[in-house]
């Protein structure tokens, strides 16, 4: 495994695209902590930290990537610029809306079906009815999919992001590809693909 000793990574990704478990297989192929901010995040009985105590989550989450190597999953505004600035190389799951649409509807329905708690110690399980909502995975997911592509195509032409290695995953078969130049210490431009 050839990683550096200041190897940080943040996938990124709209809603159901698979960020979490691509950070996992990264984090555990690499040796490195996973850092997953839902799981900072999301409280028990599905308190939003990031929009009740915003500050808490900040320092939660500033903290938790000062060690110098970690994998980072998630997309949260509030602490987005700091993880971008923190991190060596961004990988940007950047797949079509039917992709994200299967993927997200699939998740959604897996886990309203086993009803397992998603972060553990919060209580929070997925259930059918939730689906109705205006903030569930399935329809953020549809609704922000146009919008987070142009914002972060536009946040990384940004000179204080140049420093990022880039990998834009065009189609999960991608992620393959991209986990062994990053065990080899590939590294990539700004918007290359793997």
């Amino acid at each position: 495994m050839v990683v550096g000793a200041r190897t940080r990574i943040v996938v990124i990704g709209t809603s159901g695209a698979g960020k979490t478990t691509l950070a996992r297989k990264i984090a555990e192929r690499l040796g490195l902590p996973h850092i997953e901010l839902d799981a900072i995040n999301w409280q028990p009985g599905w308190r939003d930290l990031d929009r009740h105590d915003q500050p808490e989550f900040v320092r939660r989450v500033a903290e938790a990537i000062q060690a110098e190597r970690w994998v980072a999953d998630g997309n949260y505004g509030s602490v987005r610029d700091m993880l971008w600035r923190r991190a060596t190389h961004l990988v940007w799951l950047d797949y079509e809306r039917p992709v994200i649409m299967v993927r997200v509807i699939a998740r959604s329905v897996y886990r309203a079906a086993l009803g397992g708690e998603l972060w553990a110690g919060t209580g929070n399980r997925e259930h059918w009815h939730d689906f109705i909502r205006p903030s569930h995975p399935i329809r953020w997911a549809w609704s922000t999919w146009r919008q987070r592509r142009r914002e972060t195509e536009e946040r990384l032409g940004r000179s204080e992001f140049a420093h990022l290695v880039v990998f834009r995953l065009r189609r999960p078969a991608e992620a393959d590809r991209v986990l062994i130049r990053l065990q080899s210490g590939g590294a990539a431009s700004a918007t290359q693909c793997p």
